[in-house]
Parts: C-alpha cells; structure tokens; sequence
C-alpha cells in the first residue's frame, strides 16, 4: 500500500490512493510492495498507453461535442448556462491530452501535471477559455503533435509494457499478500 498526500488547488490536503506516478515527496506510507509497484512505474508506460490516453480523450471530445454517446456525457447544465460549455468535461478532456503527450515525448507521467499544462487546464476548468472551439483546436493540435511522436519513432517507448515482468510481479505479490509458497523451483517475484 502507498498512501499519497496532495494538496488541493485550495490549499486543502488531500489522501489519495494508488500512487504510483505521485512524487516520492507525496508518498506519506511506504510498504515493499508499494515500492516494488513504483519501481514498476518505467514497465507499465508504453506506446499502448498513448494510444489509451488519445482514445479517452477522443470519446471526451466527442461526448463533449455532442458527436458520441449522450448517455455518458454528464448533466451540467449550470456550467452550459454559464459559460457556453461544459468547462469541467473540456477540462478533462485537454488533460488526457497533454499527459498523453508527455507520455509519448518523454516516456514518463509527471504527477501532478507540469505547471504550464496545469495552468491551462484550470484556466478551462474555470471557465476562463470563453469559446470551446478554441479548447477543441488546443486538443487537437496536441493530439497531432502525439501522432507526429509516435509516426517518426521519436518515442522513448517500447511499443508495449514490460508484460513478462509486470505479470512476474503480480504473481509473486500476491502470493506474498497471501502467504503462498512460491511454486517449486520458483523464487518469489516480491521478495
């Protein structure tokens, strides 16, 4: 287990769990399996996850643009009133994109986000981007420049996760977490 402490865009501190990204700085408990799982963190980010990232961010855009499924897209009409659209889900949806983008650049997830990004995407969340096409052409734009990354190989990342290692991983965890013996001729992956 990791617990993560954050502190809100109000100052407030937050408990989160997971924490696998979150800076070692944010991590308040620390256990060996917590660890093992943030020393992970490199086998877990692929070109795969890039490719997951731009697809939660198209099914965004769309719901957002009334183009994809309506039943998903969440009632606000008190942000539609005020600002012309719904500035919390176009928030969202430019989020996956810039950290999809530093994904493909960078090979790695910053948490939480690079300040610049942050910035914007709270200038939208609050409803300081008056006209949403310009939020749609800022998602698009980076959208390419993910595609550019990922078309001319300039990615640091392998095309798929670390599945042998991530899989060795989990099974030794759980095995520990349950007091399993490893099987014969095997060592256990957690110890």
């Amino acid at each position: 287990m990791i617990k993560v402490e954050r502190h809100t865009e109000h100052g407030d501190r937050e408990a989160a769990m997971g924490g696998v990204y979150a800076p070692d700085d944010a991590v308040m408990v620390r256990r060996p399996l917590g660890e093992q799982l943030r020393s992970l963190a490199p086998s877990l980010l692929s070109q795969r996850a890039v490719h997951r990232f731009i697809g939660y961010m198209d099914a965004q855009r769309q719901r957002l643009t009334r183009e994809g499924r309506r039943g998903r897209m969440p009632n606000r009409p008190e942000l539609v009133a005020r600002y012309g659209y719904d500035v919390k889900y176009a928030s969202h949806a430019l989020r996956l994109a810039y950290q999809g983008l530093e994904i493909a650049r960078d090979g790695r997830l910053t948490l939480p986000m690079p300040e610049a990004e942050r910035r914007r995407v709270l200038e939208v969340k609050r409803g300081g981007v008056p006209v949403m096409a310009e939020v749609l052409a800022e998602m698009d734009s980076v959208r390419r420049q993910i595609e550019d990354i990922l078309g001319a190989g300039r990615t640091p990342l392998p095309p798929e996760p670390d599945w042998a290692r991530i899989s060795a991983w989990s099974t030794g965890a759980h095995r520990e977490h349950w007091g399993w013996a490893a099987m014969p001729g095997q060592r256990s992956q957690a110890a």
